[in-house]
């Protein structure tokens, strides 16, 4: 049989679940467009250096410049990337490993 106390602190964390779904949902969201625009934009950043690139191998420009621009951005970018994908798979087994 349950005591009054076990009743009362279920009703409780039932009651804040309820409060809190709404926001992290919301959240969750929102993390992920921003995750789908950020992979958008490194995509956009790659096709653009290897358009630079080729065009220097054509030998159709000659700013040799701009198109290590293109490269350096588009290798940071990627970089930066790979380390938010790294710390979203730590924290992912981070959690899983908790006990509950």
């Amino acid at each position: 049989m349950r005591s009054v106390a076990d009743m009362t602190m279920t009703a409780h964390l039932q009651g804040l679940a309820k409060r809190q779904t709404a926001p992290i949902q919301q959240m969750g969201d929102k993390f992920g467009e921003m995750l789908k625009t950020s992979i958008a934009e490194v995509n956009q950043a790659q096709i653009s250096a290897n358009k630079a690139a080729e065009q220097i191998a054509a030998g159709e420009t000659k700013n040799l410049h701009g198109a290590m621009i293109k490269l350096e951005e588009a290798d940071i970018s990627l970089r930066l990337m790979v380390q938010v994908r790294n710390k979203a798979v730590e924290a992912y087994q981070e959690i899983m490993r908790m006990q509950v």
